[in-house]
């Protein structure tokens, strides 16, 4: 019995720290190691040659991304789950934030994931939002970054330019790399995998097929979804003029002054305006952007047409034809020559008419921030006053 109970608790003293130690080297083994090994292969097989690196002002801006704690609300990493992939799009690849030391991966979703924000919304609006998160999502519980301009969003520091530098950054080099650059082969076989790459409801598309909304009446309801949804930058008056109206370099549609269709607010509700900051409202029912419509027809000004003095619309449409054809398109329709040459799809006539005023004001002066330029300059005052009826002939309104 040398040493008796003393010896005893120094053997279990030692067992157990020697059992301490092991469970801790092996849990790092399990947990940090392991994992970091099989990310490193995953991105040796599955990253593209040459990954884009940030650039000097990205690299700035994502430094200033941490210090404000955006990390805190947002997340940039979707995970191998239906429900991230049916809301975001396909899981984040190991190979995406190579560059990320340290990542800034997040845990909480506050606000919306992060990890294709670069080709979800336009520059204007990321500095508007930034600015004044409130003037374009009237609901939104995201604080103003103010400090980051000098009294408007439209005179952001350097500072305010390299956080929306590296936003615009994030999703860019899958973006870039796929699909055809995606080695299918590598990838797990899991059908979130295989979805497409961005599936944000709000991101705008320059095209595509839409669902026809039904007619119904203006309600209360509409008025509601249009206040919480819509008056931050059209206003409350329909009339472009909303708080967020202000950073946004093509403005918000003076809806007072425009007629549309029901198909064309079927497809500007669903695919967005791409170029400006009009998303897509694809997370909304049918029923509810149909109120939307509505809401937008309630607003429309429709006033009696103005007589057209005799050969006014023969000169306007030689004027036409020599200036505008070509990427409104023959028949109005937005569809001309040049239209893929345009950031901002040319307008269609066919289906949007302005009002007389308005039509004037575009021809002489052209749409700030869109490629409509002025052409008061280039054509007399009467093939001006000529060309702005002329196009209003191309509205094909609803059958009644």
């Amino acid at each position: 019995m040398s040493g008796g109970p003393g010896k005893t608790v120094r053997m279990s003293w030692l067992v157990a720290s020697i059992g301490g130690i092991l469970f801790f080297v092996f849990s790092v083994i399990l947990l940090a190691v392991l994992p970091g090994r099989v990310l490193e292969e995953q991105t040796r097989r599955m990253s593209p040659a040459k990954p884009l690196h940030y650039t000097a002002s990205e690299e700035r801006g994502r430094r200033i991304y941490s210090r404000e704690g955006c990390a805190y609300c947002h997340t940039q990493q979707i995970r191998y789950l239906e429900r991230d992939a049916t809301r975001f799009g396909a899981p984040t690849l190991a190979w995406e934030t190579q560059f990320d030391y340290p990542h800034l991966w997040g845990t909480r979703r506050i606000g919306p994931d992060l990890s294709r924000e670069g080709v979800v919304r336009p520059e204007d609006w990321q500095l508007q939002h930034l600015y004044a998160p409130r003037s374009v999502v009237p609901d939104s519980v995201m604080p103003p970054f103010a400090g980051l301009f000098e009294g408007a969003p439209d005179s952001p520091t350097q500072e305010g330019l390299d956080l929306v530098a590296y936003l615009k950054s994030l999703g860019r080099p899958r973006e870039l790399a796929g699909p055809e650059g995606e080695k299918k082969d590598d990838m797990p076989d899991m059908p979130q995998v295989r979805t497409a790459l961005n599936n944000n409801p709000a991101m705008a598309r320059r095209d595509g097929p839409f669902p026809l909304l039904k007619a119904v009446p203006a309600s209360p309801e509409g008025g509601r979804l249009f206040t919480h949804n819509c008056l931050g930058c059209h206003g409350k008056d329909s009339d472009g003029k909303g708080p967020g109206a202000q950073g946004l370099e093509a403005k918000p549609r003076n809806l007072t002054s425009h007629e549309y269709t029901l198909a064309r607010l079927s497809r500007v509700l669903w695919n967005g305006v791409a170029g400006t900051a009009m998303p897509g409202w694809r997370d909304f029912s049918d029923a509810d952007r149909a109120r939307f419509a509505a809401q937008v027809r309630k607003a429309t000004e429709v006033l009696p047409e103005p007589e057209i003095p005799a050969g006014t619309l023969e000169l306007g449409q030689s004027v036409y034809r020599d200036h505008c054809q070509q990427c409104h398109g023959e028949s109005g329709d937005g569809h001309g020559s040049a239209e893929k040459e345009e950031r901002i799809a040319p307008a269609d006539f066919r289906t949007g008419r302005p009002s007389l005023a308005a039509s004037l004001d575009a021809v002489r002066n052209g749409v700030a921030g869109t490629p409509m330029a002025p052409w008061s300059e280039k054509l007399s005052a009467a093939e001006v006053s000529a060309v702005a009826y002329y196009v209003r002939t191309f509205y094909q309104p609803d059958p009644q």
